[in-house]
């Protein structure tokens, strides 16, 4: 009996060690998408402040005979 109450504790931290690196995992990741969220809206709202028709960059513009 000793000897299964010792496998089952050893799982039991196991799995609790699994969930406590999926917590740090899934908080990483939200912290990143969060930073991703807003860079995606500043780079939204500087679309917006460009005017059409803007002088642009030469070498972003178009050669004539394309």
């Amino acid at each position: 009996m000793k000897d299964r109450l010792d496998v089952l504790e050893t799982k039991m931290m196991s799995a609790e060690d699994q969930l406590d690196e999926l917590n740090r995992s899934a908080w990483r990741q939200q912290q990143e998408l969060d930073l991703l969220r807003e860079q995606v809206r500043h780079l939204a709202q500087q679309l917006k402040t460009i005017q059409p028709g803007a002088a642009n960059r030469p070498e972003d513009e178009i050669p004539p005979h394309w």
